[in-house]
């Protein structure tokens, strides 16, 4: 695996710039995800560190040296994609071995052998080996994709959200098995996704796109926490960040237009009265959907709360993050 570094890369395509002076760090062995909307310029990044785009300024460099000379087939990279990429035809067995019969790679049967045994019992699909891959379930086939990466030993995985064409309980199966995975392995990884979840639970690295740009970049906790624009608190947490009117309640910072509220940074029992307007029992927890001068507000509360929609609950914040008109944060390593 390798140190990949990207510098101020820009592509465009048109009038329409995919990625903007995009500069980041991706340590060796590390899961780094990039996390952004459609057209965010997510796949653009992956597309450049392959080899398959060249960007119009800037460079890529695996561990210090620069691949943008080199052609995708010798930058030694990996890339799995949404849809699954199996030979139908073949079994199990000869789809992960097929990356590894290539001329370039002249891997030893023995060696190829080795591989495929050691990487289907890392993905739990050893007893699937002589199936057809016609014959698996769609998280199976996704497996088998997977493997057909892991079985070489590149620079870097790249992988353009690999989870999202599955239902919901193959997605959650799968990221607690990929994490496992590339932890096992030490597998350096730049992964694509939309889904927040995805980035918050594989991760060691969020990178948050917005418009082609980089805007954040840190731990998932540290992005969290503390972002540094309302869009990058927008795209993580469930229930998403409470935006409202920074005035709300006094004590807003000078030039303050927005205040950002996490659901649990809502204090109860003082402060201004809002009225429940729904009431969500989720076991663990209990959402309350609030209302307070016209602003709907949503907020944790114990799950034995005998609250009930048309009662008062007074609110006040915790821990609350400003914005000003821009959508940058203002208060930034001033929190209270």
């Amino acid at each position: 695996m390798a140190e990949v570094v990207l510098e101020r890369l820009r592509r465009s395509f048109g009038a329409t710039v995919a990625t903007d002076d995009v500069s980041l760090v991706i340590p060796d062995g590390a899961f780094v995800v990039l996390l952004g909307p459609t057209g965010a310029g997510k796949t653009t990044l992956l597309r450049l560190v392959s080899g398959l785009e060249a960007p119009e300024a800037g460079d890529i460099r695996f561990d210090g040296r620069s691949v943008l000379g080199l052609m995708p087939a010798e930058r030694n990279v990996t890339m799995v994609f949404q849809q699954y990429s199996l030979y139908p035809h073949m079994t199990v067995r000869e789809n992960l071995a097929f990356p590894l019969r290539s001329p370039r790679l002249r891997t030893p049967e023995a060696e190829i052998a080795r591989k495929v045994g050691e990487v289907a019992e890392v993905l739990r699909i050893a007893h699937k080996l002589d199936n057809r891959a016609t014959a698996l379930s769609g998280g199976e086939m996704q497996r088998v994709s997977i493997g057909r990466a892991l079985v070489r030993t590149p620079a870097i995985h790249l992988m353009d959200e690999p989870l999202s064409s599955l239902d919901a309980k193959l997605r959650a199966d799968l990221r607690v098995e990929l994490k496992r995975i590339q932890a096992t392995l030490g597998a350096t990884l730049l992964y694509v996704t939309h889904d927040q979840i995805e980035a918050m639970t594989m991760a060691t690295h969020v990178g948050v796109l917005d418009q082609g740009r980089l805007v954040q970049f840190g731990s998932p906790r540290e992005v969290y926490e503390d972002p540094a624009t309302l869009h990058v608190a927008i795209r993580l947490g469930l229930p998403r960040i409470n935006t409202l009117p920074a005035d709300l309640w006094p004590g807003a910072p000078a030039g303050a237009r927005v205040i950002g509220l996490r659901p649990e940074h809502i204090a109860t029992g003082r402060g201004r009265a809002a009225s429940v307007q729904r009431v969500e029992h989720l076991g663990d927890q209990t959402r309350l959907h609030l209302r307070l001068d016209g602003h709907e507000i949503v907020t944790l509360i114990d799950p034995d709360t005998d609250l009930e929609p048309g009662d008062s609950l007074a609110i006040e914040p915790r821990n609350p993050l400003y914005f000003d008109a821009a959508g940058g944060r203002i208060d930034r390593g001033d929190r209270r």
